[in-house]
């Protein structure tokens, strides 16, 4: 072993004309070396713990403001497709519908749910996107969600046609304050004053919008109580299935839509929708069939911006979006059906968007505090 190797392993080396040095001096000097060995090695450590807890929070910062993007984006989206689904339904509608004695909206429902597979179909097909083939398995697994919606989508129509359009919306808004209280119950969700505060104002708004049409027959009252629980149902198990089923995002829109279609079209055989729809030339036409094909092509886009919300945000905002959408629906319509809007409709409006903007200050104080920790 070398001179210089020895040194470097903190042993002395005396020179032979060099004077001894008395026990007691040559103690004192090597605990005044390995103290001073012990601070370097100590600052070193800081130094390196130091460095990483800097570095954990500032990727705990990024971290969190890629989560906040996340779910600005995906309510975004969530908003534009269904604000443009109600618009290209309704488009279809106030075309189509003085043509038949009734309504076709089950029917539309199974024509877009095969245009969304045909869609998804595709893009798999050409490698943008995978999934697994169908699987029995996985179809029981998530058919609880296509029931709920199935339940939601029959309740809400029955509503209608015993209530008002007023009256609905005020059990709407029913609807997202027991989402939010599911979601508290169900997933832990904290429920913030201000939360809370926004709910009762659109509540209020929408009683207020209804004043002058509050009648409530006991049929009415029963549907529209059977589709608050539906409603509710649904958005509350589709963040459960959302986490609980294997699948990726653009697979859940595989099977959501392929379940619908079955569950569905069934019905549209029994109340003669689809005979009605035979039986009538004027809706064999391209123009019908290509805003059918369109309307699915949202819908597949809707399909997943509604999954992707509810799990990058939750089921309260998802709810609280839903509501907000009748703002943006009211003026489009007013534009392009040249649909009116009434004082109540106005009222209800403006009290909508004093909710909207609780909401969102209660949850940038929610993303405040998480930061602060």
């Amino acid at each position: 072993m070398s001179i210089g190797s020895m040194a470097s392993e903190g042993m002395t080396v005396r020179s032979p004309s060099s004077h001894a040095k008395s026990p007691r001096q040559s103690d004192m000097e090597d605990v005044e070396i390995g103290s001073s060995r012990g601070r370097l090695l100590k600052a070193k450590e800081s130094d390196v713990f130091e460095v990483t807890a800097s570095g954990g929070e500032s990727n705990s910062r990024e971290a969190e403001s890629g989560s906040a993007m996340k779910s600005i984006i995906a309510s975004t989206m969530y908003s534009g497709c269904s604000v443009g689904m109600v618009l290209v339904n309704k488009s279809l509608a106030s075309g189509y519908n003085h043509l038949i004695n009734g309504d076709l909206n089950i029917l539309l429902v199974v024509f877009q749910a095969v245009a969304a597979v045909l869609c998804v179909e595709f893009s798999k097909y050409m490698g943008w996107v995978d999934y697994p083939p169908f699987c029995l398995r996985t179809a029981r697994s998530w058919s609880p969600v296509n029931l709920l919606f199935c339940g939601m989508l029959f309740t809400g129509m029955a509503s209608l046609e015993h209530n008002s359009v007023p009256m609905v919306t005020v059990f709407k808004n029913i609807t997202n304050i027991m989402t939010t209280f599911g979601d508290c119950i169900l997933y832990g969700a904290k429920i913030e004053l201000l939360v809370v505060a926004a709910f009762g104002i659109m509540l209020a708004g929408a009683v207020m919008a209804a004043r002058n049409d509050a009648e409530v027959t006991q049929l009415g009252l029963f549907w529209m109580l059977a589709n608050c629980v539906c409603t509710s149902g649904y958005v509350l198990y589709l963040k459960y299935a959302t986490k609980s089923v294997k699948l990726s995002k653009f697979g859940m829109v595989f099977y959501n839509n392929v379940l619908c279609t079955l569950f569905l079209f069934p019905v549209t055989l029994m109340n003669g929708e689809f005979g009605t729809f035979l039986s009538t030339k004027a809706l064999h036409t391209v123009d019908y069939a290509a805003k059918n094909a369109f309307a699915g092509f949202v819908g597949f886009f809707l399909n997943f911006a509604s999954l992707n919300c509810v799990a990058q945000t939750g089921p309260t905002t998802y709810a609280m979006i839903g509501s907000l959408n009748k703002v943006p629906i009211a003026i489009f319509g007013y534009f392009i059906f040249d649909s009116v809007i009434s004082e109540e409709t106005w009222t209800f409006i403006s009290i909508s968007l004093l909710g909207g903007i609780l909401y969102t200050i209660a949850k940038l104080r929610e993303g405040k505090k998480k930061s602060g920790k």
